[in-house]
């Protein structure tokens, strides 16, 4: 048989998708999570981007405007701020409703659609909370 055995693998799932950072590991499932087809596709609709990066964008225009107006000091001392409550959140199982941040942004009082039905990027992560931390802390 001139094809060999290549036809009765056609269907098999390729080696590189279980390869291990090390010689014995597999794939960490609780770290990474489920692979999906859907992370590797380009965005549905061309507004896509522009509505994941909606926020950033909003951002950098106030922090250049306020630059405008006030100076310098003004939009560095507002990132300061931002990143100091960035840093503040639960453990890692649990959702951070980060409401500083919200303050500091002037969302504390608009009602958007997180609010209602939950934010999907913001989802509770299931899983031993013990070995998560561990993870977030390093020692894994």
């Amino acid at each position: 048989n001139s094809r060999g055995i290549s036809y009765l693998l056609k269907d098999s799932v390729p080696i590189t998708e279980f390869s291990a950072s090390g010689p014995f590991e597999g794939y960490d499932l609780l770290r990474r999570g489920f692979t999906s087809v859907k992370n590797e596709l380009l965005p549905s609709h061309p507004l896509e981007l522009s509505e994941k990066n909606f926020q950033f964008n909003q951002d950098k225009t106030n922090f250049a405007t306020l630059r405008n107006i006030q100076g310098l000091h003004a939009p560095l001392k507002l990132q300061m701020e931002f990143r100091a409550v960035k840093q503040v959140q639960r453990l890692p199982f649990l959702h951070s409703s980060n409401v500083a941040l919200d303050t500091l942004r002037g969302n504390d009082e608009c009602i958007g659609f997180e609010d209602i039905l939950n934010d999907p990027s913001q989802s509770e992560v299931m899983g031993e909370p013990h070995m998560m931390m561990e993870y977030k802390l390093g020692l894994l």
